[in-house]
């Protein structure tokens, strides 16, 4: 007897290891020049789990539409996989007794009468930090270049303290209008927003990129975090958290353009810690290892794919932008009142390796 039909609930490991669904999925992932090795990294998702993170790209439609085809050829007895065919490793369902899919625990209120400020909150790591802040009882300014992807992230969070502010922190007219809507008062920055280069070595980068990366990752953290200072130094306390990388931990992450912002980003952590010790102000960083967003990264360099694609073997598992939110919250919080001048790895180990 044919095993049922899995649903968006069943973990992606359970679709490739079906005798039926698991040659539907492939043949969805052929179709657009990929293979099962490219959902490799999240087999241990839900279905549906993948349709909310693929930010479009893997639609609610589109598994209604291997659900259906499975049960058709089910029904019509279409051949399926032989019984004793080899599945591949990365095509295997998990063991029952397999660690529990991790889920996020609030905190009620450890926010209540703070203002924080998050960037790039309209998607991904920023969006999940913003909204664990808000249901954390905190004061929100989310800020995000996108009207359109801050809009959608207050009509989810109504009820909640959230004021959206469109802005470019490269900008210090938009700046100016991030302190205007946060007030006279700012308790923690949670500079998040950050773009991936193209994976060029330094042979190939172009000017246009070492700008472009160097703009939003380094300069704009610089610009916010310098005006936002200027709030929380006569209140004599406040807590900022930078997103580093792995890539500002270890040179094999990542192109020259991003992997050079994000060592400035952890020089500016560390000087910054310093400085502001004796003025109440923590200064740390959050450095994410492989995490599922938006944010796209492209090969341009033949050279550049060849030996990060080698470093990525050892790769530990994505996770989700709401495991980051957890660090990024714990550091902003008063939870980690005696931590300054950290670069917290929150990657699975991956820096151990």
């Amino acid at each position: 007897m044919a095993p049922a039909v899995p649903t968006g609930d069943s973990k992606i490991a359970e679709w490739l290891a079906h005798p039926y669904a698991g040659p539907v999925l492939r043949e969805m992932l052929a179709q657009s020049g990929q293979s099962e090795r490219a959902l490799s990294p999240v087999k241990r998702f839900s279905m549906k789990k993948l349709v909310k993170l693929s930010n479009g790209q893997f639609s609610q439609e589109m598994l209604d539409g291997l659900m259906a085809e499975t049960a058709r050829r089910m029904e019509a007895g279409d051949a399926a996989a032989p019984a004793d065919a080899p599945v591949p490793a990365e095509a295997q369902a998990p063991d029952e007794d397999e660690e529990q899919e991790w889920e996020e625990r609030i905190t009620e209120g450890r926010f209540t009468g703070q203002t924080v400020v998050v960037t790039g909150a309209g998607s991904g790591i920023g969006r999940a930090t913003a909204s664990r802040v808000a249901r954390e009882g905190g004061r929100v300014i989310a800020l995000d270049i996108s009207a359109e992807r801050l809009a959608e992230f207050a009509s989810e969070h109504e009820g909640l303290d959230v004021t959206i502010v469109t802005a470019d922190v490269t900008k210090e007219e938009d700046i100016a209008r991030v302190l205007e809507a946060a007030g006279d008062r700012i308790d923690a920055l949670a500079n998040v927003a950050g773009i991936m280069d193209n994976m060029t070595p330094l042979h190939e980068v172009t000017d246009e990129v070492w700008a472009r990366v160097f703009a939003v990752n380094v300069e704009g953290l610089m610009r916010l975090s310098r005006a936002v200072l200027q709030r929380m130094l006569p209140a004599g306390r406040g807590s900022i958290v930078n997103i580093a990388s792995e890539a500002g931990l270890r040179g094999s992450a990542a192109g020259v353009a991003y992997t050079a912002s994000k060592h400035a980003v952890v020089g500016i952590t560390k000087s910054s810690s310093y400085m502001y010790a004796s003025s109440g102000i923590r200064v740390n960083a959050v450095a994410p290892g492989p995490v599922i967003t938006n944010i796209e990264a492209r090969f341009d360099s033949e050279l550049g794919r060849e030996r990060v694609e080698a470093a990525m073997a050892i790769l530990t598992t994505p996770v989700t932008p709401d495991h980051l939110a957890a660090s990024i919250t714990f550091l902003l919080s008063d939870d980690a009142v005696n931590l300054s001048g950290v670069i917290l790895p929150s990657d699975g180990g991956w820096s151990a390796i």
